[in-house]
Order: structure tokens, then sequence, then C-alpha cells
């Protein structure tokens, strides 16, 4: 019998990331308010590198 081929269980695509800020005025991190490495005009929820980090941690496969 042929089986079917078995996809990973949590394949989700990358989130897409934003440039990174050449200088100031950087965004504040939406969870605890420190400054990003983005810029202040990135749209959507910037997170400093360590909300976004345990925010990775937090959604990770469990697989």
């Amino acid at each position: 019998m042929n089986e079917p081929a078995h996809e990973p269980y949590c394949a989700t695509p990358a989130a897409p990331t934003p440039e990174t800020a050449a200088g100031p005025p950087y965004a504040e991190c939406v969870l605890c308010r420190k400054p990003t490495e983005y810029a202040e005009s990135v749209k959507g929820i910037t997170l400093c590198p360590v909300c976004e980090w345990q925010e990775a941690q937090r959604t990770a496969c469990s697989g």
C-alpha cells in the first residue's frame, strides 16, 4: 500500500520581519515600552529583542 506523504505538523510560513532602523528615532516595544531595533515609521506590532524572543518561545511548535 502507498502511504500518504506526511507533512510537518507545524508548517507555518515565517512572518515577514521589518527592516531595522539605521538610527533614532526607534519604535517602542508594545509589551515593555523599551526601544526596539525598528524605526518609528514601521507599521504593526514592534517588539524589543527580548520580547520578540519570548514571543517566539510562546508560539513555537511543540511538535
